[in-house]
């Protein structure tokens, strides 16, 4: 009788052992599966947005490059589709306010059909400018090759194929943990330096390394998600959406100085980190509401540890591991792209370039900068004073201004602060006005100037020091 209850004591504890083991066994088992539903998108994610691509002297990422393939394969194609896509955007939006799309319920489309009266009136402009530009008809100072031409045939075609790629390929960044984990690692350093959370390293490193328009992107759906208070959004939005090394590149040749590259660019990057670091102790940004878009539990913490940003991370990763979810944020990130921002960059660049080409204003504009960039000692300085403000209208202006300039300091110093000065309405400005990101034309204009007058005192020292 004791032998037997041995056995059935031994044989019970030695299943209770097995049970233990195997729960724990299954346990290791979710775990590992849930930590591969954060470490695989977000490595696919870290790939094709921020790891650079080396081309001979070409730099780029993998979705930059996606892109550009995608150009080269639709030609003559990409205007045709540019232009229908306006179009719809504004067929819609007309149809649908006046009631006659009312049976759609997808909250997404219908956040993108019904935009307020002003945004309303940008979109049907910015479509009929395409509409006069593709069709050759109209004023010369709208459809030319330096107005709407430029912005139609040049600029968005570039856009039209980055939004394609990147919205679909962008839930890849945003919805596995990725961004959890960046807030984790530094938010330390963020938050005092920045008054940004972590997560928002992000965006920068995608902006630097990519495109501003890919920051852009990113920062408006961060913040519409609940991640990014109203000030947090601002600040990202008109100070990380940087100019890409690519196109640093192209700057610096237009002026002459391409052996002066890695100066201009150490520069440049020095410059961004100061103005980084004043813009947001300064209004408009300092004034900037510190609400959160709509209520949410995703809101980080100012700081947390590692392990807990681990945690939100799997609990990110885990509610989104969805494939039909995942395919359908992404449709609606380009969605929301084609059919609501690229119509306004069109408004709103056509109008600053037709400014720029055929007023003066910039160059009035320009005007008191001329005392400040003597006492700089910048040669040429009433030449000089002409490319500062038209650097809102473009990016680009500056420094095709500038080639005709004589001395090296000043182009050297004049395409340093076009690429510094960050907000300009054919490209980033009028995707700011396009998002989400709570930011005002009025705001933009106020906060390129205070970029300009932080940058221009710095590139100038340094400038006297390399040359």
């Amino acid at each position: 009788m004791y032998y037997n209850l041995f056995c059935c004591i031994f044989i019970r504890s030695k299943e209770r052992d097995y049970m233990e083991v195997s729960s724990k066994v299954l346990s290791k088992s979710k775990s590992n599966l849930s930590s591969w539903k954060v470490l695989l998108p977000s490595t696919l994610g870290i790939l094709l947005f921020m790891v650079p691509l080396f081309d001979g002297e070409k730099v780029t990422i993998p979705v930059a490059a996606l892109s550009s393939l995608f150009l080269n394969l639709m030609d003559n194609m990409v205007s045709d589709l540019l232009l229908a896509s306006m179009i719809i955007s504004s067929i819609g939006m007309v149809l649908f306010k006046i009631g006659r799309l009312n049976f759609i319920k997808h909250p997404g489309l219908r956040s993108i059909l019904d935009p307020s009266s002003f945004w309303a009136g940008t979109r049907l402009l910015g479509t009929a400018f395409s509409l006069l530009t593709y069709l050759h008809m109209g004023p010369n100072s709208i459809i030319n090759s330096n107005t709407g031409g430029l912005i139609f045939f040049d600029l968005m075609p570039t856009l039209f194929a980055v939004f394609l790629f990147a919205g679909i390929f962008l839930p890849l960044l945003m919805d596995f943990g990725l961004l959890e984990l960046a807030g984790a690692l530094l938010s330390k350093v963020m938050r005092p330096l920045f008054k940004l959370p972590g997560r928002s390293s992000i965006d920068c490193i995608a902006s630097w390394l990519g495109d501003g328009t890919i920051g852009v992107l990113l920062t408006s759906k961060q913040y519409e998600d609940g991640f990014y208070t109203e000030k947090e959004a601002a600040i990202i939005g008109t100070t990380f959406s940087a100019v890409s090394i690519t196109f640093s590149l192209v700057v610096i040749a237009q002026v002459g100085l391409s052996h002066m590259f890695i100066p201009f660019y150490a520069t440049v990057l020095f410059t961004g980190f100061v103005a980084a670091v004043i813009m947001p102790r300064l209004s408009p940004l300092k004034n900037k509401s510190d609400h959160y878009n709509k209520p949410t539990n995703n809101s980080n913490p100012n700081t947390v540890s590692l392990s807990e940003g681990w945690q939100l991370a799997l609990q990110r990763a885990n509610k989104n591991a969805d494939l039909k979810k995942l395919v359908s944020n992404g449709f609606m990130n380009v969605l929301d792209m084609w059919l609501g921002v690229l119509p306004i960059v069109m408004a709103m660049g056509t109008l600053a370039l037709v400014l720029a080409e055929y007023t003066p204003i910039f160059s009035w504009l320009g005007l008191p900068f001329i005392p400040l960039l003597k006492v700089l000692q910048i040669p040429e300085a009433k030449l000089a004073s002409e490319t500062i403000m038209v650097g809102f209208a473009d990016m680009f202006l500056p420094s095709v201004l500038a080639a005709s300039i004589k001395s090296e300091l000043t182009r050297f110093v004049i395409a340093c602060l076009s690429v510094t000065q960050l907000i300009y309405m054919s490209e980033v400005g009028g995707l700011l006005l396009g998002s989400k990101i709570p930011v005002s034309l009025q705001e933009l204009m106020v906060i390129f100037l205070q970029r300009t007058l932080i940058s221009l005192p710095i590139i100038a020292c340094i400038a006297h020091l390399v040359f």
